[in-house]
């Protein structure tokens, strides 16, 4: 199933490739403020579920332009699709956008492709047999303290988006680690946890296809990947928090309370940790 995802992301890249040379063609529309969607997403998306569905006739697709449309219902073979997150990156030529193939049986992510066909990066893990940047086997980050990491995020965009509790958020982490960073693809940046390039992510807004293949990629390089109360349980609850074992611990009482589902008591404890940590 793997070498069928690899086959479907590849053919997606090159049509985002031919795109890429040529940006004022493309036509662009807007689904709402500052969400673009442009016809090389579309293209992309045809191409992979035309390659899934014919080897995989029986399975499901959830896919960000689609939706459920395409493929078997309630199907146990769920494949989640992004063909081309960091759509606002790709239409402005900066050159940091991807590919997102995740199978999810079960309910439990089982596969996972994330191609970045710029480089020629291409992500993959399969459950329980790890996490690999092309033939190069990956592990999360070593490193201990918050204060020496690198991580990355993505900031609010939308209408709507809770602006200030975004920029408290940030308030409350900055201060503490050694960088942060916003790159635009969500699916890149949990790639890059997974490959130890930086130590953590945290995001809200998210959707399934955003972050099913990504996730696995962190599990399987041995980070841990939540909401921000850090419950294994995020797919659809549209927040995600990903590091390796020892940072994740130290960023659950950061983000704890940000969390549209946290509890009073948990609000009230990460209150405590965080006032804990300044008086440290």
């Amino acid at each position: 199933m793997l070498n069928v995802a690899v086959k479907a992301a590849r053919a997606a890249g090159a049509i985002i490739n031919r795109a890429a040379l040529d940006l004022e063609a493309v036509r662009i529309s807007q689904k709402e403020v500052n969400d673009f969607v442009t016809e090389v997403d579309h293209a992309s998306e045809a191409i992979i579920i035309e390659t899934l569905l014919t080897a995989y006739p029986g399975h499901g697709i959830l896919a960000e332009e689609s939706g459920t449309e395409k493929g078997a219902k309630n199907s146990e073979y769920l494949w989640i699709i992004d063909p081309l997150d960091g759509t606002t990156n790709f239409i402005h030529g900066f050159p940091v956008y991807c590919i997102s193939i995740g199978l999810c049986v079960k309910g439990k992510m089982e596969q996972a492709v994330v191609y970045d066909p710029t480089r020629n990066d291409l992500f993959t893990a399969t459950k329980g047999r790890g996490t690999y940047l092309n033939d190069r086997r990956l592990r999360v980050s070593k490193r201990l303290y918050l204060n020496q990491c690198l991580l990355s995020t993505g900031f609010p965009f939308r209408k709507g988006d809770n602006f200030p509790a975004y920029l408290s958020m940030m308030n409350d982490i900055m201060p503490r680690t050694a960088g942060l960073r916003r790159p635009g693809a969500a699916a890149l940046d949990l790639a890059y946890v997974a490959a130890g390039y930086t130590d953590g992510f945290f995001e809200s807004g998210l959707s399934p296809w955003d972050v099913a293949a990504g996730s696995l990629l962190v599990s399987e390089a041995g980070g841990l990947v939540g909401n921000f109360t850090g419950e294994s349980d995020f797919l659809e609850q549209g927040e995600c928090m990903a590091a390796s074992p020892k940072i994740y611990a130290q960023l659950v009482p950061l983000l704890a309370k940000y969390s549209k589902f946290a509890s009073v008591a948990d609000k009230e404890a990460a209150a405590q940790a965080i006032q804990n940590i300044r008086q440290t």
